[in-house]
Protein backbone atom coordinates (compact mmCIF):
# COMPACT_ATOMS: atom_id res chain seq x y z
CA UNK A 1 0.00 0.00 0.00
CA UNK A 2 1.47 3.41 -1.20
CA UNK A 3 2.38 5.39 2.00
CA UNK A 4 -0.18 8.85 1.74
CA UNK A 5 1.18 12.21 0.78
CA UNK A 6 2.07 14.41 3.05
CA UNK A 7 0.05 17.96 4.00
CA UNK A 8 2.02 20.68 3.71
CA UNK A 9 1.25 24.31 5.01
CA UNK A 10 2.68 27.15 2.65
CA UNK A 11 2.88 30.46 4.74
CA UNK A 12 4.57 33.20 2.65
CA UNK A 13 5.99 36.34 4.36
CA UNK A 14 5.04 38.31 0.99
CA UNK A 15 6.97 41.35 2.50
CA UNK A 16 10.35 39.66 3.11
CA UNK A 17 10.32 37.50 -0.19
CA UNK A 18 10.33 37.41 -3.64
CA UNK A 19 7.90 36.67 -6.29
CA UNK A 20 9.89 35.82 -8.78
CA UNK A 21 10.66 32.53 -7.19
CA UNK A 22 7.14 31.25 -5.96
CA UNK A 23 7.46 28.79 -8.70
CA UNK A 24 10.50 27.25 -7.56
CA UNK A 25 9.78 27.23 -4.20
CA UNK A 26 6.64 25.71 -5.06
CA UNK A 27 8.27 22.72 -7.05
CA UNK A 28 10.47 22.44 -4.12
CA UNK A 29 7.84 22.25 -1.59
CA UNK A 30 6.49 19.57 -3.93
CA UNK A 31 9.43 16.93 -3.35
CA UNK A 32 7.76 16.79 0.30
CA UNK A 33 4.14 16.49 -0.24
CA UNK A 34 0.92 18.45 -1.29
CA UNK A 35 1.15 22.01 -0.63
CA UNK A 36 -2.57 21.95 0.99
CA UNK A 37 -2.80 25.10 2.62
CA UNK A 38 -1.44 28.13 0.30
CA UNK A 39 -1.36 31.87 2.01
CA UNK A 40 0.46 35.18 1.85
CA UNK A 41 0.45 37.60 4.31
CA UNK A 42 0.96 41.39 3.00
CA UNK A 43 -0.44 44.57 3.61
CA UNK A 44 -2.14 44.24 0.00
CA UNK A 45 -2.88 47.87 -0.32
CA UNK A 46 1.06 48.74 -0.45
CA UNK A 47 2.26 49.30 -4.45
CA UNK A 48 4.88 47.09 -3.12
CA UNK A 49 2.86 44.07 -3.65
CA UNK A 50 2.23 44.07 -6.79
CA UNK A 51 4.75 41.65 -8.20
CA UNK A 52 2.70 39.06 -5.67
CA UNK A 53 -0.72 39.88 -6.70
CA UNK A 54 0.43 38.87 -10.18
CA UNK A 55 1.00 35.59 -9.29
CA UNK A 56 -1.18 34.70 -6.38
CA UNK A 57 -4.42 33.27 -8.98
CA UNK A 58 -2.03 31.19 -10.89
CA UNK A 59 -0.30 29.49 -7.95
CA UNK A 60 -3.68 28.97 -5.91
CA UNK A 61 -2.33 31.42 -3.04
CA UNK A 62 -4.63 33.10 -0.84
CA UNK A 63 -4.16 36.51 0.10
CA UNK A 64 -4.21 37.21 3.70
CA UNK A 65 -4.62 40.90 4.20
CA UNK A 66 -2.91 42.39 7.02
CA UNK A 67 -3.09 46.25 7.92
CA UNK A 68 -0.03 48.26 9.04
CA UNK A 69 -1.15 49.32 12.68
CA UNK A 70 1.74 51.25 13.84
CA UNK A 71 4.34 52.87 11.08
CA UNK A 72 7.19 50.47 11.07
CA UNK A 73 5.77 47.69 12.11
CA UNK A 74 4.92 44.45 10.35
CA UNK A 75 1.80 43.37 11.35
CA UNK A 76 2.03 40.66 8.71
CA UNK A 77 4.07 38.68 10.88
CA UNK A 78 1.94 38.42 13.81
CA UNK A 79 -0.62 37.37 11.43
CA UNK A 80 1.11 34.53 10.43
CA UNK A 81 2.43 33.39 13.89
CA UNK A 82 -1.18 33.02 14.85
CA UNK A 83 -2.48 31.44 11.64
CA UNK A 84 0.52 28.71 12.22
CA UNK A 85 -0.30 28.60 15.47
CA UNK A 86 -3.77 27.27 14.96
CA UNK A 87 -2.88 25.42 12.04
CA UNK A 88 -0.56 22.99 13.90
CA UNK A 89 -2.94 22.54 17.01
CA UNK A 90 -5.59 21.40 13.94
CA UNK A 91 -3.05 18.40 13.71
CA UNK A 92 -4.14 17.56 10.51
CA UNK A 93 -0.29 18.13 8.99
CA UNK A 94 2.72 16.75 8.58
CA UNK A 95 4.91 19.75 7.56
CA UNK A 96 5.18 23.69 7.25
CA UNK A 97 6.91 25.65 4.38
CA UNK A 98 7.54 29.02 5.10
CA UNK A 99 8.63 31.37 2.98
CA UNK A 100 10.89 34.81 4.42
CA UNK A 101 13.66 35.85 5.27
CA UNK A 102 12.75 37.53 8.96
CA UNK A 103 14.37 35.97 11.66
CA UNK A 104 11.43 36.82 13.65
CA UNK A 105 10.33 33.48 12.78
CA UNK A 106 12.73 31.61 14.56
CA UNK A 107 10.41 30.95 17.89
CA UNK A 108 8.02 30.19 16.25
CA UNK A 109 9.75 27.20 14.01
CA UNK A 110 11.22 25.79 17.20
CA UNK A 111 7.61 25.83 18.72
CA UNK A 112 6.23 23.93 15.46
CA UNK A 113 9.52 21.32 15.51
CA UNK A 114 8.43 20.35 19.30
CA UNK A 115 5.58 18.90 18.08
CA UNK A 116 7.46 16.06 15.74
CA UNK A 117 6.29 18.82 12.45
CA UNK A 118 8.88 19.33 9.93
CA UNK A 119 9.38 22.76 8.89
CA UNK A 120 10.88 23.81 5.51
CA UNK A 121 12.56 27.12 5.53
CA UNK A 122 12.89 29.67 1.91
CA UNK A 123 14.44 32.58 2.04
CA UNK A 124 17.04 35.36 0.11
CA UNK A 125 21.33 34.92 1.22
CA UNK A 126 20.77 37.48 3.61
CA UNK A 127 18.49 35.16 5.90
CA UNK A 128 20.13 35.44 9.63
CA UNK A 129 21.28 32.43 10.64
CA UNK A 130 19.30 31.76 14.01
CA UNK A 131 16.45 31.52 11.56
CA UNK A 132 18.01 28.96 8.30
CA UNK A 133 19.34 26.83 11.45
CA UNK A 134 16.06 26.74 13.19
CA UNK A 135 14.31 24.96 9.84
CA UNK A 136 14.25 21.01 9.55
CA UNK A 137 15.86 22.58 6.06
CA UNK A 138 16.38 25.73 4.93
CA UNK A 139 17.07 26.54 1.01
CA UNK A 140 18.33 30.06 -0.61
CA UNK A 141 15.81 30.74 -3.17
CA UNK A 142 19.23 31.81 -5.29
CA UNK A 143 19.87 28.28 -4.92
CA UNK A 144 16.62 27.48 -6.84
CA UNK A 145 16.11 26.60 -10.46
CA UNK A 146 19.71 27.92 -11.23
CA UNK A 147 19.31 25.86 -14.34
CA UNK A 148 18.50 29.25 -16.37
CA UNK A 149 21.67 30.32 -15.38
CA UNK A 150 20.81 33.89 -14.34
CA UNK A 151 19.54 35.51 -11.26
CA UNK A 152 16.49 37.89 -10.70
CA UNK A 153 18.42 40.93 -11.83
CA UNK A 154 19.47 39.42 -14.97
CA UNK A 155 23.19 38.86 -13.39
CA UNK A 156 24.76 34.99 -13.45
CA UNK A 157 23.51 32.22 -11.29
CA UNK A 158 25.52 32.21 -8.10
CA UNK A 159 28.49 29.68 -8.25
CA UNK A 160 29.80 26.53 -6.55
CA UNK A 161 31.92 27.61 -3.64
CA UNK A 162 35.65 26.53 -4.45
CA UNK A 163 37.35 23.88 -2.41
CA UNK A 164 39.60 25.87 -0.30
CA UNK A 165 36.12 28.24 0.41
CA UNK A 166 34.57 24.76 1.45
CA UNK A 167 37.55 23.88 3.34
CA UNK A 168 37.37 26.60 5.36
CA UNK A 169 33.80 26.68 6.31
CA UNK A 170 34.87 24.44 10.07
CA UNK A 171 31.53 24.18 10.47
CA UNK A 172 30.60 22.34 7.22
CA UNK A 173 33.24 20.41 7.48
CA UNK A 174 32.48 19.21 11.52
CA UNK A 175 28.90 18.54 10.40
CA UNK A 176 30.24 16.01 7.52
CA UNK A 177 33.09 14.72 9.48
CA UNK A 178 30.91 13.71 12.02
CA UNK A 179 27.80 12.45 9.90
CA UNK A 180 30.39 10.65 8.10
CA UNK A 181 31.82 9.00 11.38
CA UNK A 182 28.17 7.97 12.99
CA UNK A 183 27.01 6.59 9.62
CA UNK A 184 30.46 4.43 8.78
CA UNK A 185 30.25 0.51 8.54
CA UNK A 186 33.48 -1.30 10.26
CA UNK A 187 35.59 -0.48 7.21
CA UNK A 188 35.22 2.88 7.57
CA UNK A 189 32.98 3.01 4.45
CA UNK A 190 29.66 5.09 4.93
CA UNK A 191 26.63 4.98 2.94
CA UNK A 192 25.93 7.99 1.48
CA UNK A 193 22.16 7.93 2.19
CA UNK A 194 22.86 7.10 5.95
CA UNK A 195 25.61 10.08 6.10
CA UNK A 196 22.46 12.64 4.29
CA UNK A 197 20.41 11.19 7.07
CA UNK A 198 23.01 11.95 10.04
CA UNK A 199 23.57 15.60 8.26
CA UNK A 200 19.51 16.31 8.51
CA UNK A 201 19.27 14.95 11.67
CA UNK A 202 22.27 17.47 12.86
CA UNK A 203 20.97 20.38 11.26
CA UNK A 204 19.52 23.08 8.30
CA UNK A 205 21.07 21.29 5.29
CA UNK A 206 21.03 21.91 1.75
CA UNK A 207 23.97 21.24 -0.73
CA UNK A 208 22.27 23.56 -2.90
CA UNK A 209 22.85 26.79 -1.18
CA UNK A 210 26.78 25.64 -1.24
CA UNK A 211 26.12 25.83 -5.53
CA UNK A 212 26.00 21.72 -5.36
CA UNK A 213 23.05 19.85 -6.83
CA UNK A 214 23.86 16.90 -4.55
CA UNK A 215 25.89 16.16 -1.47
CA UNK A 216 28.15 13.59 -3.05
CA UNK A 217 29.15 16.16 -5.51
CA UNK A 218 29.27 18.81 -2.47
CA UNK A 219 31.60 16.01 -0.85
CA UNK A 220 33.80 15.61 -4.09
CA UNK A 221 34.42 18.97 -4.46
CA UNK A 222 35.68 19.57 -0.66
CA UNK A 223 38.75 17.05 -1.69
CA UNK A 224 38.84 15.53 2.37
CA UNK A 225 36.81 12.58 1.69
CA UNK A 226 37.47 9.10 -0.18
CA UNK A 227 34.23 8.54 -2.41
CA UNK A 228 33.72 5.48 -4.49
CA UNK A 229 30.66 3.86 -6.42
CA UNK A 230 29.88 0.16 -6.33
CA UNK A 231 26.59 -0.01 -8.86
CA UNK A 232 24.00 2.19 -7.49
CA UNK A 233 25.60 2.69 -4.05
CA UNK A 234 27.52 5.82 -3.10
CA UNK A 235 30.01 5.18 -0.46
CA UNK A 236 31.82 7.88 1.36
CA UNK A 237 34.81 7.94 3.97
CA UNK A 238 37.10 10.69 5.76
CA UNK A 239 40.55 10.58 3.76
CA UNK A 240 43.74 8.57 6.18
CA UNK A 241 46.19 11.16 7.29
CA UNK A 242 49.15 10.83 4.66
CA UNK A 243 47.11 10.95 1.67
CA UNK A 244 47.48 7.21 -0.20
CA UNK A 245 46.31 4.06 1.64
CA UNK A 246 46.96 3.38 5.70
CA UNK A 247 44.60 2.83 8.23
CA UNK A 248 41.31 5.42 8.23
CA UNK A 249 42.33 8.81 10.18
CA UNK A 250 40.70 7.74 13.73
Amino acid sequence: MAEPEKRIALLIDADNAPASKIDVVLAEVARYGAANVRRAYGNWKSPAMKGWEAVLHEYAIRPIQQFAYSKGKNASDMAMVIDAMDLLYAGRLDAFAIVSSDADFTPLVMRILTEGVKVYGFGARQTPEPFVNACSKFTYVEALGQASGADDNGGPASRAMSAKALRSDTRLLQMLRSAVDAAAEDDGWAHLGAVGSQVGNQASFDPRNYGYRKLSDLIEAIGLFEVKRQNQVVLVRDKPKGGKGGARRG
